[in-house]
């Protein structure tokens, strides 16, 4: 292998997961005027709708996060964020390119969403039923962190209406979770895990990182096994990665990798994802997707990320959050203040946009349904006119002969080892003028 490929496989500062296709880079604050014009007509396209409400209060922040959280606003600030978020969703609701649509999937993520209260979250529920009635919701996702469950709380969201609880676990260890930031320890993770089980919700997952600071393989063979003994629905493993603004990427710059050497290789996280891949399999589960496993693929469905994989509408309202309606890309203003103030202000608080093209939107699902595992030749001919077998037919011919794919009539089938490193592929399908460029 040569220096550059051993370089490679070194986890270093940037994105590694790909999320979305353009990539965020290219979202510029110059398209917002267009993203807004979309929103005042009624839709062109009809497809599922989904909502994803941000939440970005912490009780600390994991060392590790890229995403828009706090962890310094007292209560009314918290009051008047929510207030904020229930204004911009009624908006939505009356705006001609949503008005009279449903959504199907509904997804509380932070930050973390466990951190209200239950007074907080009767109102902020109760407020987008009232704007979005949930009567053709097939998938309601909240986000906890276990350190902030009590058992009334666990009762009242499975009350709500929550349909998938997702606990964010990531390590049993607690000397693993306090070098990595995580507010919670190993105790609280048991506890809420009764609660959460009592209550009977209709899905459950645990989340894993694969590669925290100081992980060993004795350690994560551990969390393995607690997990196979605690029987969630599904198991969704990150491997860990240095986005440029979390703190861990702060602390590199500022004394280099050698600062960090707790942190493994990607060729450790990926035999780490593939020896859980292995013992969950063992023990009933079955791969949905690079991340996740499920026990039971006919009653445990992922709605919203298919949905999304697939191309539906959604709504991304809080600060910092995404979005996508009628083929236009949207951000929200990023900072606390700005985000409050418009719409405070009675104006819409987009930061950045981009309009996909068609052929942009064939590559976003594209790369988007390859982190399942399998793409579905027909379903690209049926809505996009295109073979994609033959569109990527240099490149898939490079991944088969490396062992990372299979292509036959029906489908495009990662093997193992591409799956366990599919983002790292996927840059290889964009077009020219995204290939290399910073994701963010």
């Amino acid at each position: 292998m040569s220096t550059a490929q051993l370089d490679q496989e070194k986890t270093g500062l940037g994105n590694y997961f790909i999320a979305n296709y353009p990539p965020f880079s290219f979202w510029r604050r110059e398209y917002v005027p267009q993203a807004l014009a979309t929103l005042a007509v009624p839709p062109r396209n009809h497809v599922p709708l989904g909502l994803y409400v941000h939440i970005p209060f912490c009780r600390r922040r994991c060392k590790f996060c890229y995403y828009r959280v706090y962890t310094d606003k007292n209560a009314r600030d918290v009051e008047r964020y929510l207030e904020a978020v229930v204004r911009e969703v009624h908006r939505y609701a009356e705006a001609p390119a949503v008005r009279g649509r449903l959504p199907e999937v509904v997804y509380f993520g932070g930050g973390t969403p466990s951190y209200l209260s239950v007074g907080q979250l009767r109102r902020l529920i109760g407020a987008l039923q009232a704007a979005f009635p949930w009567t053709q919701v097939r998938e309601v996702t909240f986000e906890c962190e276990p350190g902030t469950l009590q058992e009334a709380k666990v009762h009242v969201l499975k009350e709500l209406g929550i349909t998938r609880l997702s606990l964010g676990v990531e390590n049993f260890d607690d000397h693993i979770l306090e070098v990595n930031g995580r507010a919670h320890h190993a105790a609280e993770i048991a506890r809420a895990w009764q609660w959460i089980v009592r209550a009977g919700f209709e899905q459950t997952n645990i989340d894993l990182i694969a590669g925290m600071l100081d992980e060993t393989w004795d350690n994560w063979r551990r969390c393995i096994e607690r997990t196979v003994d605690m029987a969630p629905d599904s198991v969704t493993i990150y491997q860990m990665e240095l986005p440029y603004n979390t703190i861990f990427s702060q602390e590199w710059q500022a004394t280099g990798p050698a600062g960090l050497p707790g942190i493994a290789d990607w060729p450790t996280k990926r035999a780490w994802v593939d020896y859980a891949f292995d013992r969950l399999l063992a023990a009933g589960y079955q791969v949905s997707s690079a991340y996740t496993l499920v026990r039971d693929v006919r009653r445990t469905q992922f709605v919203y990320r298919d949905a999304l994989w697939h191309g539906a509408d959604l709504i991304g309202a809080g600060v910092a959050s995404f979005g996508h309606l009628q083929g236009i890309h949207m951000q929200n203003l990023d900072q606390w203040q700005d985000y409050l103030q418009a719409v405070e202000s009675g104006q819409w608080p987009v930061y950045r946009a981009l309009a996909v093209t068609p052929e942009e939107q064939l590559i976003r699902e594209f790369i988007l349904q390859l982190k399942t595992g399998c793409v579905r030749r027909a379903y690209f001919r049926d809505k996009f006119g295109t073979d994609v077998v033959g569109r990527y037919a240099t490149e898939l011919a490079a991944l088969a002969e490396a062992g990372l794919l299979v292509v036959t009539e029906s489908d495009i089938a990662l093997t193992r080892r591409g799956l366990l490193q599919v983002d790292r592929l996927l840059p290889q399908f964009f077009l020219p003028h995204h290939r290399g460029a910073r994701y963010t």
